[in-house]
């Protein structure tokens, strides 16, 4: 199922994933399939992790993080369920070639490699107008329900 979705209400995106103000690092869904996404983030100058106009590596590494969660907050979504909470698991490899200043509009792909039992193990690239910025590899896993 390939989506073009575009969803430019933040308030619907937040909606599809656990994190909350001030930590949110996502704005925009623009692709949705089964195995992948496109997530963006246009940087405000009142970001949490934004230091001399500047996204930091934190912020970077938060954004390509939650790009995954809102893919899975998608699907919960397209089932009617609320967005389940997650946490980054491991990180095997960031390159982070260039950080993003304020007023960048950012977009991470995220290629779902697999998923089983609640973790995700994902490829991820960042682009700033079509050039890669950063890319990596990390696995994500769904808290148990209490």
């Amino acid at each position: 199922m390939n989506k073009l979705v575009d969803l430019i209400d933040r308030d619907l995106v937040k909606q599809l994933i656990p994190q909350r103000e001030p930590i949110v690092m996502v704005d925009a869904l623009y692709e949705y399939t089964e195995t992948t996404i496109k997530a963006g983030l246009t940087i405000a100058g009142n970001n949490l992790c934004v230091s001399n106009g500047v996204l930091r590596e934190v912020g970077l590494i938060e954004h390509m993080a939650q790009s995954v969660a809102l893919h899975t907050g998608y699907q919960f979504y397209l089932r009617q369920e609320p967005a389940p909470v997650g946490y980054i698991g491991s990180i095997k490899k960031i390159d982070i070639n260039a950080l993003p200043k304020v007023g960048d509009t950012i977009y991470t792909k995220v290629d779902i490699l697999q998923e089983f039992m609640g973790v995700t193990l994902v490829e991820l690239q960042t682009y700033i107008n079509g050039v890669l910025i950063a890319s990596g590899s990390m696995k994500t896993v769904l808290a148990k329900e209490e």
